[in-house]
């Protein structure tokens, strides 16, 4: 959406002091730790951008929350996959000779949106040190959520998914849909019956760049839409608005072991 489009469905802007409001009301309390997705856009005209969603955010959960947002890197991975766009096939032997090995300070994330892009570079924000799957975090359990995040499996309970498993984190779907609930992946590490692929990727292994193979789950968001909405029938899930956007706040734990349940059923037969 563009934002003239932005503008003209806005009817009343959005401010720090509204949007964290909004947050309150929706569930988000002091001492939170808050796992979000978002999509900007869908919230309406907001006044300060990314950075008022940021900073409304941080004061919701006080000094002694912690906010997680996905930092995936796409672009840093098996170039013979890529498909929007493909590359050549006379390029793809140069690119695993070339690509610069990830850095969490700099490269840049990929379909996260405008949010979560700022979130990586906010003063105090640590990135986990994963090539495609890392995660930034702000807050009091920062630095455990994001400490040695294993090359494979990427969204294990090692990783920080599987840490804040364990933490009574909450789930913030700030304009999106149950698929782009990363916690759901987490759910697909514990299915014995999963496929995996292999993957490659640009590293600093032994302070030297190299070019990474390793084996990982083949993840897949088939199915998280319609486990979300029957999550919702079952569990408290609270459901409101933010700006424009709709909203829904729920236990991470809660939702990774219907998931689990519900994949095993759909994709297995278990």
């Amino acid at each position: 959406m563009n934002e003239r489009n932005i503008i003209m469905e806005t009817k009343k802007p959005n401010t720090v002091k509204t949007l964290y409001e909004d947050f309150l009301n929706l569930g988000v309390n002091s001492s939170d730790i808050v796992l979000v997705h978002s999509s900007m856009s869908s919230m309406g005209w907001i006044c300060g951008g990314a950075q008022s969603v940021i900073t409304a955010l941080k004061e919701a959960v006080g000094s002694d929350g912690t906010i997680v947002m996905p930092a995936q890197s796409g672009d840093w991975s098996d170039p013979s996959g890529w498909e929007n766009p493909p590359v050549p096939k006379e390029w793809i032997q140069m690119i695993y000779d070339n690509m610069p090995a990830f850095d969490p300070a700099v490269t840049p994330t990929r379909g996260m949106g405008r949010i979560a892009e700022l979130f990586r570079t906010v003063p105090n924000t640590i990135r986990s040190n994963h090539p495609q799957r890392s995660f930034s975090a702000n807050g009091k359990d920062a630095a455990y959520i994001t400490e040695d995040h294993p090359l494979t499996p990427q969204f294990g309970i090692k990783s920080p998914l599987g840490k804040m498993y364990n933490l009574k984190t909450k789930v913030l779907l700030l304009g999106v849909g149950y698929d782009s609930c990363t916690s759901f992946h987490l759910s697909e590490t514990f299915i014995k019956e999963m496929p995996k692929e292999r993957l490659g990727t640009a590293i600093l292994e032994n302070g030297q760049r190299c070019w990474k193979w390793f084996e990982d789950y083949a993840y897949d968001i088939d199915g998280f839409e319609l486990i979300g909405k029957e999550f919702e029938g079952k569990y408290n899930v609270q459901i409101g608005k933010v700006g424009n956007a709709d909203c829904r706040l729920f236990d991470m734990k809660e939702a990774v072991d219907f998931a689990k349940e519900r994949l095993s059923k759909y994709r297995f037969n278990k």
